[in-house]
């Protein structure tokens, strides 16, 4: 048998490969010396009506190998039978961090490449696999997923995943699977708003205990993916994910080799929190020096003037923007011409004369003038059904020939795997930050692909259109990044519409939703914080009362809430007293003072926003100090005029013996008391949150 272990940080992944040699099997995955003994995967052997790689906690199984318990791949040759029966054909590459494993049907002329990378530092790996079609006729292939993972459940699984809808994304919920089925997963061409591409599995014998033990999954694809869990009857969970093609088959032409999306495998002993903590890592990690930028405190006039943008309008917010200290003016939809309302303009990306009279340099000259970095809201994809662009190239735009389009926000999407589209798309992007300082792009997405085929070209699922649209989405972000580096990228999809590990990766802020009420927002961001890290977390102070939960909050509830990641202002504030005013003034140079932690700190939720109180506590890198944001999500009425005691959050990651004082009030704490008692929020009408830094003394 050969035998193989990755070690990551604080974990390791054993596989092997049976004497059989017809797939690798995982033998343990969890701390660092869990492999040291019989795998807890293995079976005794009995496979009553099923096969014996149906029981098996395979790495990854062909349709035809596996017949029963689902596949992970499902090839065929056209005309022919589904499934391929491979054996082991050798070990390609082992080292400390890297394990490639090789597998070929030779009589179906196919060999995958099972591969797996350590992400150094961190208690991430990665996995993908390389199919190459090594016959000499074409293969389709039906299922190409990137991995499947493996977990033995005691008493059933507790999954945890991210739902929603838009304005209400990454809504944390939970399902306790003892035997049978649970899927989630996107068609729309992007991760979508109803589910993030993001597991947590553990098992429910253990799920409530102090130090449990969490697994894992991120499927790194921004297109159309799929992540199901399967409980069989012998007590062993097991995780598929991969993309979802849309054309329903993928063609493998001979000679020719497909790369399947990364699949991010993770690893905690400390539960849910302690997983955010590894996902917060990984990012990180993988941001390199983008990552150590400061991002700066934005101000972003839509929800102010809406499409009505005008020059003197525009210096007027960014005028009153400055004196708050804000360090960045972005300008959001309607900038460019005949823009109206969301009915047209979008193609023609040229700024608007008619609203910048004196020049759109010199407007971009006189917000920085006034020590403001400048902005730009953009939806590359998009085309509105009058423009320009539209007119002169009628079939780049996604489309079947003799069918009706449809409109969604009234506008179509650009066949972006198209390569004249991609240059011309690279092309204006580049001419935009080439002829204007612009030092910020937020990238904006507000359909998703209906009637996809490609005009003119009568075999629509050869092109594999959702691999084509993602690869040239990620190539125009690389090529921005590469040629102008100052310029950050900020994601969005209607708000947190295109959040996959992928998509996040390659910006340097995500917008997590459209919906900047500060009750629902702190939902919102609490689901998102378990599966991203803050320092990508863009979120806005406005004046929204929010779709599901109307209470109205404090200007400084609603500051300690967007202070959680990435601090951006919204709001009217023309219409802001001077009171208001102030108070956002000192709001922001505290966030300032605050943003190394807030950003490179680890992070430990505490509570959930369904409990009366609940927060983010902050640990500096150095160890020097905790910065603790807390919320009061209740009800506020009766406090504190009735008998009671103030709520308290127990703060976490502390080191016993330290001592603490609070900045503000000079009050000081043992840890262990901050531990075990908790930090007191003496809430009142008014004031509804906090945020107290603990130095160590």
């Amino acid at each position: 048998m050969n035998r193989w272990t990755l070690r990551t940080a604080t974990s390791s992944y054993t596989v092997e490969v049976p004497e059989h040699g017809r797939w690798a099997e995982l033998s343990a995955w969890g701390p660092i010396g869990v492999e040291d003994g019989p795998s807890p995967l293995a079976g005794h052997g009995r496979t009553p009506f099923r096969t014996a790689a149906d029981a098996a906690p395979a790495e990854y199984l062909p349709f035809g190998l596996r017949p029963f318990g689902g596949a992970e791949l499902d090839v065929r040759r056209p005309g022919g039978e589904r499934g391929s029966w491979w054996t082991f054909a050798g070990e390609r590459s082992a080292d400390a961090g890297e394990l490639r494993l090789a597998f070929a049907d030779e009589q179906l002329g196919l060999e995958a490449e099972l591969c797996y990378r350590v992400v150094p530092g961190t208690d991430v790996i990665r996995r993908w696999v390389e199919l190459a079609n090594t016959g000499e006729g074409d293969l389709l292939a039906h299922r190409l997923d990137s991995a499947a993972v493996n977990v033995p459940v005691s008493a059933g699984a507790r999954l945890t995943y991210l739902v929603g809808q838009w304005v209400q994304e990454f809504r944390l919920e939970q399902v306790e699977l003892e035997r049978g089925g649970f899927a989630l997963g996107s068609t729309q061409g992007v991760s979508g708003h109803e589910y993030a591409p993001w597991l947590a599995v553990q098992d429910s014998a253990d799920a409530d205990g102090p130090a449990t033990p969490t697994w894992g999954v991120s499927l790194a694809w921004s297109g159309s993916w799929h992540i199901d869990a399967q409980v069989d009857s012998g007590r062993l969970l097991r995780v598929r994910a991969g993309r979802e093609p849309h054309e329903g088959e993928v063609l493998l032409p001979a000679g020719s080799t497909l790369t399947t999306p990364h699949l991010l495998l993770a690893f905690s002993q400390e539960g849910l929190g302690g997983l955010a903590r590894v996902w917060h890592a990984h990012e990180r990690l993988e941001s390199g020096e983008r990552g150590l930028r400061p991002r700066p405190v934005l101000y972003n006039s839509w929800e102010a003037t809406g499409f009505d943008v005008e020059q003197d309008g525009q210096l007027e917010l960014a005028g009153i923007a400055a004196s708050l200290g804000a360090e960045l003016f972005v300008v959001d939809d309607g900038w460019f011409t005949d823009r109206p309302d969301d009915t047209a303009g979008l193609g023609d990306w040229e700024p608007d004369p008619a609203a910048f009279p004196d020049g759109f340099g010199a407007f971009v000259e006189k917000v920085r003038g006034l020590g403001l970095d400048f902005g730009l809201w953009v939806e590359p994809e998009a085309v509105s059904p009058g423009s320009r662009l539209l007119a002169e190239h009628p079939d780049w735009v996604y489309g079947i020939d003799g069918r009706p389009v449809t409109l969604i926000r009234n506008q179509l999407l650009l066949d972006l795997g198209r390569e004249e589209v991609c240059a011309h798309v690279l092309s204006w992007l580049r001419k935009l930050l080439t002829d204007y300082p612009i030092s910020y792009l937020k990238w904006d997405m507000n359909r998703p692909p209906t009637e996809r085929g490609r005009r003119g070209d009568p075999l629509p699922r050869a092109l594999d259109l959702d691999a084509g649209h993602v690869a040239n989405y990620h190539r125009i972000l690389s090529t921005l990044r590469r040629e102008h580096p100052h310029v950050l990228v900020e994601g969005c999809a209607g708000g947190g519409g295109r959040a996959d590990a992928a998509a996040v990766a390659a910006t340097d802020v995500v917008w997590p939703s459209d919906n900047t009420g500060p009750q629902d927002r702190l939902a919102i961001q609490y689901g998102f914080l378990h599966a991203h890290a803050p320092q990508v977390m863009s979120s806005w102070v406005t004046d929204s009362a929010g779709y599901f939960d109307t209470r109205p909050r404090s200007l400084r509830f609603r500051f300690v809430t967007a202070m959680a990641g990435v601090l951006g202002i919204g709001a009217d504030i023309r219409a802001w007293s001077a009171e208001e005013r102030a108070e956002a003034a000192q709001w922001i140079a505290r966030y300032k003072g605050w943003r190394e932690t807030l950003h490179r700190g680890e992070v430990h939720l505490l509570g959930a926003p369904r409990e009366d109180t609940c927060g983010v506590q902050y640990s500096a890198p150095d160890g020097s100090h905790e910065i603790v944001l807390a919320w009061n999500s209740g009800a506020l009425g009766g406090l504190p005029l009735l008998p009671g005691r103030p709520d308290r959050l127990r703060l976490r990651g502390l080191d016993p013996a330290a001592r603490y004082r609070d900045e503000s009030t000079g009050v000081e704490y043992g840890a262990i008391h901050l531990t075990h008692a908790g930090l007191p929020c003496a809430w009142r009408p008014g004031f509804d949150a906090d945020a107290v830094v603990l130095r160590r003394c």
